[in-house]
């Protein structure tokens, strides 16, 4: 169903498949008031049948995901400006703090005042004499100085114990009778000014002696929590969250000093270590933060922005000292498996509400799109390089080989193919390099790895088309210092050419290739329906690939074909083998003929029979392409010979014409390529149709020159017969003198024919 009719199914309100369309126009018709899924489902799918209807919940589903993709890149590209409100949020507050604490203080001092003056009004106005008062106040002083004497005392003695539980529950207790005072004036004014500031006093203190303890080096998880608990009761949160992260922080630097990164061969164990450590690291804070500060914002943000940090200094890091230089190299395994292993731990943190893996991503991604592109050049230039001297021989892989893994040598002439020296590096790369990709499937670079794994088996093709002795790339490149690839001189050695590229195709890169795609499946619970839609698009998608690596393999088929039938066709000193003298001279010379095909069709006969023994060797179980292979070679000849206009100028317009004997032996030909093509199975309806038009014509020829051509042709039974004994002869299975039998009666029809 295509994309036009299917918006036309659900409605006119809005068109799924228009990709002119913004995300934000797709999803305004859901954005009003008013909108009733209930509603709007019933009226959409109401005529609509169940595929339209599955479609249209895939494509639902899709833009869901896409709604979620905005918003979360929403949250991303704002979240530096709503961490930086945060912030002065929480820094506005404190001083709100600080300034409810002074005009507390400075109308503390008032109130004192205040009843200092009314305290020496009353007396005056109740005639107490001056020696009483002064016995009221001195006793009144006096028992205020005692107890904060003996509340300082005791606040001092706590702190130089590091008390500090009992030292909170005191400051708590004096706060509390500084409060009461102010309503019941049980402390002198001057008493509750000396008590305000000795709390103060001791609480920086205590914050101080709590913000030491927190960066020791020995402190221990629980102490820790200790100490910020105890700040945050203080009155301090913001000083405390921001200190319990210095302290997580401190000590994870001081674990990595421990960690360091010797060579390549312990880059992949220094990269485990170090995320193992980081992100451990970041769960602890994060458990912390949630355990003493719940969830509120101004904690929270503080948290992702401090998480967020650790994670970017760690990426850099492992690119500095782990990734940099083997992706520059081509060194995939290395960067995929430290990767890897780094977005693994790194998800681990998604169940706490940490979401730190497209920092990761944003940082390791062109690194490993380095690592795969020179990976990709690395295979091709290995490649090239063991095929500059491969000897085109087909053998099993090394058994120490990667490809091999533990299976037995029984298993692996079954399961694993015959190559040449090249074919196997290549198919050993190429498998090395979707393995090491595919468990990166949350960088998407399955399809940029597909188009690699094509690229280089393209350049592969090219490199065995060189191979071949009379490509017309090896022509061009004749003398040439890029001419780096060993010809294969044989017919066996460019079969295996052949062989090479069809089990790569055939076989070894689709089953590379679906490693790619295994690992992208979705293992979600509401994910089920993507699943299916993935079942069924895949074979769709191998069918694809299988196409695209057939064609290039036919351009090696083509080159084949093309240089055999040049060797049939043309002589070495550049003279043509197949001409029309061969026919034309037959009427003018006066000896007896033997019939028997031409020599240039008992070559190619010949080479076919070698060729068909030869690929059911290599070929076993792909024997169809053998038939298709010989077919094609047979067919370049016979077309050759159909669009040569030289040959059927000469033939049709020439000043010798063709006479009846030349007749005959054209006849005789092409009946001997039919029965031969026919009995090894590879004769195609093309050929039988382009042989047919080729006889059509010659016989025209002929019927041009007042001759009736059918008077001097013998029947179809003879020229089957004499082509039978051809290649009963050619084969070993009849001797010589067995044409005679059917060559004397022939030439006697035939004269007898041409003196009517």
């Amino acid at each position: 169903m295509d994309g036009g009719s299917f918006s036309s199914s659900i409605g006119d309100s809005i068109d799924f498949e228009e990709k002119d369309l913004s995300l934000s126009d797709k999803l305004k018709v859901f954005k009003g008031s008013g909108f009733d899924p209930d509603s709007y489902v019933t009226n959409r799918c109401r005529h609509m049948s169940e595929k339209e209807i599955r479609h249209l919940c895939h494509y639902l589903v899709d833009l869901r995901k896409a709604s979620a993709e905005e918003m979360r890149k929403s949250v991303y590209a704002n979240y530096a400006a709503f961490i930086r409100t945060s912030r002065e949020i929480s820094n506005l507050e404190g001083q709100l703090i600080a300034l409810r604490n002074l005009l507390s203080t400075r109308a503390a001092i008032v109130h004192g005042l205040a009843e200092g003056i009314n305290v020496d009004s009353l007396s005056s106005s109740e005639g107490l004499t001056q020696d009483d008062s002064s016995n009221f106040g001195d006793r009144d002083a006096a028992n205020s100085e005692s107890w904060l004497g003996q509340f300082i005392e005791k606040l001092e003695v706590l702190l130089a114990e590091r008390r500090v539980d009992e030292a909170l529950d005191v400051l708590d207790e004096g706060e509390h009778m500084a409060k009461d005072s102010h309503s019941k004036q049980t402390l002198t004014p001057s008493a509750l000014l000396s008590l305000q500031k000795a709390i103060t006093e001791q609480k920086q203190k205590l914050a101080a002696q709590l913000a030491e303890a927190a960066f020791q080096s020995s402190v221990s998880a629980a102490e820790l929590r200790s100490a910020v608990q105890a700040l945050k009761r203080l009155g301090d949160g913001p000083r405390a969250h921001t200190l319990m992260l210095s302290s997580h922080q401190q000590k994870m630097q001081g674990n990595m000093q421990g960690l360091r990164p010797s060579g390549t061969s312990h880059a992949v164990a220094y990269s485990a270590a170090l995320s193992q450590l980081v992100f451990s690291t970041i769960a602890q804070a994060t458990s912390d933060s949630l355990t003493l500060f719940d969830d509120e914002p101004c904690y929270s943000s503080e948290l992702v922005t401090w998480a967020v940090n650790q994670t970017e200094n760690f990426a850099r890091l492992i690119k500095r000292h782990v990734i940099a230089s083997p992706a520059a190299s081509g060194c995939l395994r290395p960067v995929a498996e430290s990767v890897h292993m780094s977005l693994g731990h790194c998800s681990l943190l998604e169940a706490r509400g940490l979401a730190l893996s497209p920092v990761l991503l944003k940082i390791f991604r062109p690194c490993v799109e380095q690592a795969l592109v020179a990976n990709i050049k690395r295979i091709e230039q290995c490649t090239a390089a063991i095929a500059a001297d491969d000897d085109w021989s087909l053998a099993y892989p090394p058994i120490g080989s990667r490809s091999l893994g533990t299976a037995s040598l029984a298993g692996v002439i079954v399961s694993q193919p015959k190559l040449s020296s090249s074919a196997h590096r290549f198919n050993t790369m190429v498998q090395e390099l979707c393995e090491d990709i595919s468990p990166l499937e949350s960088l998407q670079l399955s399809e940029q790895a597909l188009e690699g794994v094509m690229l280089v088996f393209n350049a592969y093709i090219s490199m065995l088309i060189k191979a071949l002795p009379g490509s017309v790339e090896n022509e061009n490149l004749e003398g040439s210092v890029n001419r780096i690839v060993r010809m294969a001189e044989t017919e066996s050695e460019q079969i295996a050419l052949l062989a090479n590229a069809l089990l790569l195709a055939d076989e070894l890169i689709p089953r590379a290739v679906a490693k790619l795609s295994s690992s992208q499946q979705p293992n979600k619970a509401d994910d089920t329906s993507k699943r299916s839609t993935d079942r069924q698009s895949r074979p769709v998608e191998q069918r694809e690939l299988k196409r695209r690596l057939q064609r290039l393999v036919d351009q090696l088929r083509d080159s084949f074909c093309r240089q055999h039938a040049l060797e049939l066709i043309f002589l070495e000193d550049g003279g043509v083998r197949l001409s029309p003298d061969m026919y034309i001279n037959m009427d003018g010379n006066p000896e007896e003929i033997e019939w028997f095909p031409s020599p240039v069709y008992q070559e190619l006969f010949g080479k076919l029979t070698r060729i068909a023994g030869i690929a059911s060797d290599m070929f076993v179980g792909r024997e169809r392409f053998a038939t298709i292979l010989l077919m094609r070679l047979t067919e370049t000849i016979i077309l050759w010979l159909s669009e040569d206009q030289t040959f059927w100028e000469e033939i049709e317009q020439g000043p010798t014409p063709l006479g009846p004997l030349g007749l005959q032996q054209f006849y005789l030909d092409m009946e001997f390529v039919i029965l031969f093509a026919s009995q090894g199975r590879y004769l195609s309806r093309n050929l039988q149709q382009v042989i047919k038009n080729i006889i059509g014509r010659a016989i025209e020829a002929v019927a041009a020159t007042k001759i009736d051509p059918y008077s001097v042709l013998p029947e179809d039974e003879w020229f089957a017969e004499v082509a039978q004994i051809a290649i009963d002869m050619l084969t070993g299975k009849t001797h010589v003198g067995a044409v005679e039998n059917v060559s004397s009666p022939t030439a006697s029809s035939v004269l007898s024919h041409g003196s009517n």
